[in-house]
């Protein structure tokens, strides 16, 4: 019997779910289409993580949407282009490319994640690594940059990226965010949107995609802030998460449980708000279906993580070929990201934080006497008087004391004509470059895993047993039988009132009713509403729970209201009277 991932494949491509892209021209690794249902799921997945991140949260999180290739700088400035890179081994006989890491992996069965170059050749020299396709030689190792190179315009030199993350556009966008909503931190900047990784060898299928779209967010927080910037930290108080932090993969531990509170005072969790995060982000996979056993957060070493992150962990989830697969990313940036775009664009992204209290301070200042230096040194006399004014007061008062001048410009000052005075100054707040946690979801994985979880097989019949909230369709229609008319025009006019009132359906009136709704089970639809004799006779429809296949009595006119209850989970019995027998047998 074939395995789940193929028989979920099988469904996939059968049903519309999903398939690999350009398959009229053999395929090319690395992508992936989505079908009719599989969009109708990633949609529903993204909007439940909207849901989680960011409408629970909308006192501190807003949404924005920026482009998908930015010029050369932006890369440059974050790191990327400089470390966003993969090692690669060709085959000297074949000429076959292989990432090296992988293929050692694979070839010796041990984790070699975060290894130099140095270190990955000595592996494949001592081992006797070789080609896994014809058994041939490999050369030298070298690093491959995983962004996908464009020219923006007509000119070569104008160079840019594919965005390999939604991050970069966020902090860019940060100060105008920031000035949107009154500049008050924490501030979340969340976003929804498509990226690329020039992956040199795309295996495990869904798994790993040279295109693909991920939900991430950026959550600015003030570093000193008491409340570490995570004012709902309680509402998770208790909240459990299974954890394997680095330390205690070096010891050879499984995976704990921790709530919360321990895992951060105990320091496995660095910050209170990545632990909040992280606590938010087990909360939406369950909403998906995956259970708390099935998941757990890794903690990446320092020479595994990314080059911008203080502490990282991968939200793990088990799935049935691959073992445990990251699904999601939470890592702790720090002030990295804002500080280098500052660097590189010379723009101003601190945020000024008030003092409660303005504070009067003494300090001292350089203050020139521009007639004398203009009487001293006429047309320089303005580039000196700036020169001075931008000298620390500490070396001008040294340079008086010590030689009576100061040199600056290659012109010596005198003292009559500069000195340095004691003033009291009011300060209102200080400047602060803020730190930022970022959880981060790959939306086709979990896509995947959601399909995954909900698979079941029945009396010889398939199931995707999604969450209802996250089914692709959430009701079908059908008449009893295809060839009465009474029943066709009876149940065409219920599936347009559901669609007017805004639910996704689909109207099925081919073959029997028993096929009808298997094939629907088969979609993962978890209501079928059934128009039958006794639907013209009192007005009243079967409403079917695809889980446990009972049916209730509904009135016409409460469908809208029953259904929407039955999809936020209400109890089938709670919606109406029992059908004993049947309308058709399954």
């Amino acid at each position: 019997m074939s395995d789940l991932y193929e028989r979920i494949s099988d469904l996939a491509r059968r049903r519309g779910f999903f398939w690999p892209s350009y398959e009229i021209y053999g395929g090319v690794s690395g992508f992936y289409d989505w079908g009719p249902y599989g969009v109708l799921l990633k949609n529903r997945v993204v909007e439940k993580w909207r849901d989680y991140f960011v409408r629970r949260h909308q006192e501190y999180v807003v949404e924005i949407e920026s482009p998908i290739i930015a010029p050369s700088i932006v890369f440059e400035a974050s790191g990327h282009v400089e470390h966003f890179t993969d090692p690669v081994v060709a085959c000297l006989r074949c000429g076959r490319r292989f990432r090296a890491d992988h293929l050692i992996e694979e070839s010796l069965g041990i984790s070699v994640e975060g290894y130099s170059v140095e270190e990955l050749s000595r592996v494949i020299k001592e081992k006797g690594v070789k080609c896994p396709v014809d058994g041939g030689e490999l050369g030298e190792i070298q690093v491959f940059n995983l962004l996908f190179k464009t020219q923006i315009g007509p000119y070569a030199s104008d160079i840019g990226y594919l965005r390999p993350e939604l991050a970069q556009g966020m902090f860019i966008a940060f100060k105008r965010v920031l000035e949107a909503m009154r500049g008050r931190l924490p501030l979340g900047i969340a976003q929804v949107g498509r990226v690329g990784r020039n992956e040199i060898s795309p295996r495990q299928a869904m798994m790993r995609l040279r295109e693909f779209t991920i939900m991430e967010m950026e959550y600015f927080i003030d570093p000193r802030d008491p409340d570490g910037g995570c004012p709902f930290f309680e509402e998770k108080s208790g909240v459990k998460m299974r954890l394997l932090s680095y330390d205690m993969r070096v010891k050879g531990m499984e995976p704990q449980w921790f709530t919360l509170e321990e895992a951060v005072e105990s320091g496995v969790i660095v910050d209170k708000c990545l632990g909040y995060w992280m606590a938010v982000g087990q909360e939406f996979m369950e909403s998906l279906g995956i259970p708390p056993q099935a998941m757990y957060f890794h903690e990446k070493g320092v020479h595994e993580r990314a080059h911008y992150s203080s502490q990282t962990f991968d939200q793990m989830v088990k799935v049935s070929r691959w073992g445990w697969i990251e699904v999601a990313g939470h890592s702790y940036r720090g002030e990295y990201d804002l500080t280098r775009h500052m660097q590189y664009s010379k723009a101003d992204l601190t945020v000024f934080k008030p003092y409660r209290e303005p504070l009067v301070v003494k300090t001292r200042k350089v203050v020139v006497d521009k007639s004398v230096l203009g009487r001293l040194f006429r047309d320089k006399a303005l580039r000196i008087a700036e020169a001075l004014l931008s000298s620390k007061p500490e070396d001008v008062q040294e340079q008086l004391e010590e030689q009576g001048f100061v040199l600056v410009e290659g012109y010596q000052v005198p003292r009559d004509a500069v000195k340095v005075v004691e003033v009291e100054e009011k300060i209102s707040g200080e400047k602060i470059i803020p730190h930022v946690v970022e959880p981060s979801y790959g939306v086709d994985r979990v896509a995947y895993v959601t399909m995954e979880y909900a698979y079941r097989e029945r009396d010889g019949r398939v199931i995707l047993a999604f969450p209802r909230d996250v089914a692709p369709v959430q009701a079908v229609v059908l008449p009893l039988l295809e060839n009465d008319d009474n029943l066709v025009r009876e149940a065409r006019i219920l599936y347009r009132y559901l669609v007017e009132e805004g639910f996704t359906v689909l109207y099925d009136e081919s073959g029997s009713i028993g096929r009808r709704y298997a094939r629907a089970d088969e979609i993962g639809v978890p209501a079928a509403l059934t128009v039958d004799y006794q639907t013209l006779e009192d007005g009243t429809v079967t409403l079917r729970d695809r889980d446990t296949w009972r049916q209730v009595r509904v009135d016409k006119t409460k469908v809208v209201d029953a259904l929407r209850r039955f999809l936020r989970g209400a109890r089938l019995e709670d919606l109406g009277a029992p059908v004993s027998p049947p309308t058709q047998q399954d």
